[in-house]
């Protein structure tokens, strides 16, 4: 007899077991029953990177030649991040190309959206556009009742 184990079955068989993680399996659920996300035909635009600059900061960096910090929006809500262009800063290109004013478009000024899924303990300080880079600075605060304490035996 064959079990079908999908990866929500697996998650439910989990979910007894375990406390405090409900976001974590809701999460999960949600990113398999996207097929957007697994088929390969989620956007790789703009190109980012995260980068560990401590042990517990972190820096988000965004590719954004060709914006300004008008034409971006960085937003944080439930846990997730999101940046995303302005309709505004995809209709001021299309306007230029159509005034003739370039002859060749290499840097794409095209409207995105992109969304991370932040940890409840990470906290974001701070964002921040030079040349060409967005960069999103996070760090992880560790609560006293999560950090590392020996327990008295009574």
């Amino acid at each position: 007899m064959t079990r079908n184990l999908t990866p929500i079955n697996i998650f439910n068989q989990l979910r007894p077991v375990t406390i405090g993680f409900d976001n974590v399996f809701d999460h999960f659920e949600r990113m398999m029953g996207d097929d957007h996300f697994f088929n390969g035909n989620a956007t790789n635009y703009p190109p980012y990177n995260i980068v560990k600059t401590g042990d517990y900061t972190y820096d988000l960096e965004l590719a954004l030649a060709g914006f300004s910090k008008k034409d971006i929006d960085v937003a944080y809500k439930d846990g997730m991040l999101t940046v995303k262009s302005n309709h505004e800063a995809e209709s001021k290109t299309e306007q230029e190309d159509i005034n003739g004013g370039v002859l060749h478009r290499g840097i794409s000024k095209r409207f995105f959206s992109k969304t991370f899924t932040i940890a409840d303990d990470v906290e974001i300080k701070g964002a921040e556009l030079k040349d060409g880079l967005l960069r999103v600075t996070l760090e992880r605060i560790i609560p006293e009742n999560k950090k590392p304490r020996t327990i008295t035996i009574k």
